[in-house]
């Protein structure tokens, strides 16, 4: 079912007044207002034309009156203050509205015919799956969610850090301590790293070696590419465990590896366009505002950048979509400022089709990033397994929906771009704002409905309550698509526990199976649980049968 939402039906009768008052606006506002008490909507638009704004809001208003359509939804249209125009929704719009409601309600057509392939997840070779990749993780499936629910054909790239001289420095410390990798774990290869790489730092010969072998393995020499064909296959066999408890699906999988026969071409394809340059013996692309990147090494070996420019090469010309979103830690900005610049120079579409979301960081309890004493990171397998034990002691048989959805749902509910501070007793808290207590919510709904007989029904005046909750109800398709064009699930985060807590309120207050509006009841409390399990759903958050 495609919803458009109230706010595109006013935004475009306001537009119609406009128009006939022969009136240009350079833009305006269609928002909810903080205050309910002021309406459902309002917008600023005659703040926005010249004039008296208060005397220009009441001839818009006049025109909007007059609008057939908008006034069989709309029970009042006022000027406020110094010419904001306020729309209060009639009550039997909104109790319509609740009788639509279905699993497919919210869905958008807005992205039809688009494409979109959103990056994400990513994480490196050769070492643990941490803490640190959670964000990149579910903040992208959410979008890749979102996205395919507005309508948009969606691919998901998982793009795994599978090449560069730290390959170089393993392959060299496999082979100077004559370890067999098909013995080793994933942390115990990162612990090699970690420990030639500190010596490195001291020793120009062990750097020079592991140039040496980086040079080997991209000039496909067996020996260096079975060390890393190995290491490779050890790391994926982890993050499939990952993924599984996490609930995550990513439609592909390619390492920067995959791109080895495109950089070439690509490099030539710079040179012939005239965007590079030599420096000291390497080769560079400059940009006017930005520090210059580098695309070959002066040993000729390629570079991150190199790899990003040969994976946008090669997805443009395998999926050719509309738009590329990459769900990144926010350190990485400026390297993707650079790509995205280097990708227009290029002629292979404007910066402004492909998207960085940058994340924050996930930080202890104690507020500093999450680290072992040995410094690889918290893996990220025994940190979900963590959580599932501490759920199941508040709610046993579902310890695995609970202590995945708190996690996820903890992480979701902060903007990405910012780093928050996780505590396991606000994640896990059934009364707070927290994942448990919307699937708590959502179970509590699911109960009343097993208690009930949903049938026909009429409605009396609504009750304060009720009121509330339809109001919060039928924005849902908005918040969908305001979090996907925004990248920002802690939107649709934000909402799921409003309507949460606004259920609940009604729930504590007021009968539902056995009183005299029963049926009405009933019908709201099953809208009320699909448009939690359609946003659960969205955020990648499993739903618990009991609690």
């Amino acid at each position: 079912m495609y919803n458009t939402g109230m706010e595109r039906e006013i935004r475009e009768a306001i537009n119609q007044v406009l128009e006939e008052l022969k009136l240009s606006s350079g833009g305006f506002v269609v928002e909810h207002p903080a205050d309910e008490s002021h309406g459902d909507y309002a917008t600023n638009v005659a703040m926005t034309l010249s004039g008296n704004p208060r005397e220009v809001a009441e001839k818009i208003v006049l025109g909007l009156r007059k609008d057939e359509g908008l006034v069989d939804i709309v029970a009042e249209i006022s000027v406020a203050g110094p010419g904001f125009i306020n729309f209060r929704l009639k009550e039997s719009w909104l109790i319509g509205e609740m009788k639509r409601v279905d699993g497919d309600y919210g869905k958008g057509e807005w992205g039809r015919g688009k494409k979109i392939l959103v990056e994400y997840s990513s994480p490196n070779i050769a070492k643990n799956f941490s803490v640190g990749h959670l964000r990149s993780t579910i903040i992208g499936q959410a979008i890749y969610n979102l996205y395919q629910f507005g309508g948009w054909e969606v691919i998901g790239d998982n793009h795994w850090g599978d090449w560069g001289t730290q390959f170089g420095m393993i392959i060299a410390a496999v082979e100077e301590q004559s370890l067999d990798v098909g013995k080793l774990s994933v942390e115990e290869i990162e612990r090699v790293y970690v420990d030639f790489n500190k010596r490195a730092k001291e020793d120009e010969g062990l750097r020079d070696k592991a140039k040496a072998a980086f040079k080997r393995l991209e000039n496909g020499e067996k020996e260096a590419r079975n060390i890393w064909q190995q290491v490779k296959e050890l790391s994926v066999r982890e993050f499939d465990r990952i993924y599984e408890l996490l609930g995550v699906k990513i439609d592909h999988a390619y390492g920067e590896s995959d791109y080895e026969e495109v950089m070439p071409g690509v490099i030539e394809e710079a040179k012939k366009k005239g965007i590079t340059r030599e420096s000291e013996g390497a080769v560079i692309i400059e940009f006017e505002k930005m520090p210059p990147a580098m695309l070959v090494k002066s040993d000729g070996t390629t570079t991150y950048f190199t790899r990003d420019l040969a994976t946008i090469k090669f997805r443009g010309g395998k999926f050719g979509a509309d738009r590329y979103v990459y769900e990144v830690g926010a350190e990485q900005s400026l390297h993707f400022q650079q790509v995205f610049a280097a990708a227009e120079k290029m002629g292979w579409g404007k910066k402004e089709d492909y998207v960085h979301v940058a994340h924050g960081l996930v930080l202890g309890e104690d507020g500093k990033k999450m680290s072992t004493r040995k410094g690889t990171g918290v893996k990220m397998e025994e940190w979900l397994k963590q959580s599932i034990e501490k759920a199941g002691k508040i709610n046993k048989g579902s310890e695995k929906e609970v202590g995945i959805g708190a996690v996820k749902f903890f992480d979701l509910k902060h903007a990405p771009v910012t780093s928050y501070r996780f505590s396991w007793d606000e994640a896990l808290r059934l009364d707070g704002d927290s994942g448990p207590y919307v699937q708590y919510a959502l179970v509590r709904g699911k109960s009343v409905l097993e208690k009930g007989k949903l049938g026909e029904f009429e409605t009396s005046e609504l009750n304060e309550e009720e009121r509330a909750l339809l109001r919060w109800l039928y924005q849902f398709a908005e918040v969908a698509e305001r979090a996907a064009v925004n990248y920002a699930p802690n939107l649709l985060a934000e909402y799921l526990l409003e309507l949460a807590k606004r259920f609940n309120g009604f729930y504590n207050k007021h009968q539902i199976v056995g009183s005299e509006v029963e049926g009405f009841r009933l019908k709201m409390t099953g809208a009320v649980v699909t448009v939690l399990e359609s946003g659960l759903g969205l955020l990648g958050v499993e739903i618990s049968e009991k609690m």
